[in-house]
């Protein structure tokens, strides 16, 4: 096992971790707007998380390049989609969750 196979293994293990976060935080948030914040945000990071693990194994061809403009392109589209939905719940009225205050 090289160097390159070890680091692609922690990449793609991160990107898997932080994949399943974000899989739990959806479960585990109480509203719309943070189940999507965990969506959003962990959901780009284990994508190039996992995208670049796939690159150092695939070495410097075609592929690389391929996956890096795929990584460009979902860094850019994931938060823009994320904005545009919370941006249209907002504007059809979905108010946040807000927790009860104690009475002490």
């Amino acid at each position: 096992m090289n160097v390159s196979d070890l680091i692609s293994a922690v990449l793609l293990t991160s990107g898997c971790f932080f994949a399943i976060t974000g899989g739990v935080g959806i479960l585990r948030m109480p509203d719309f707007y943070t189940r999507l914040h965990a969506a959003g945000k962990v959901d780009s990071l284990a994508q190039a998380l996992i995208l670049s693990a796939l690159m150092l194994q695939s070495g410097l061809t075609l592929v690389t390049a391929k996956l890096f403009l795929i990584v460009m392109f979902l860094l850019a589209t994931t938060p823009t989609a994320t904005h545009a939905v919370a941006k249209t719940a907002h504007l059809s009225g979905l108010k946040p969750w807000r927790a009860r205050k104690s009475r002490t």
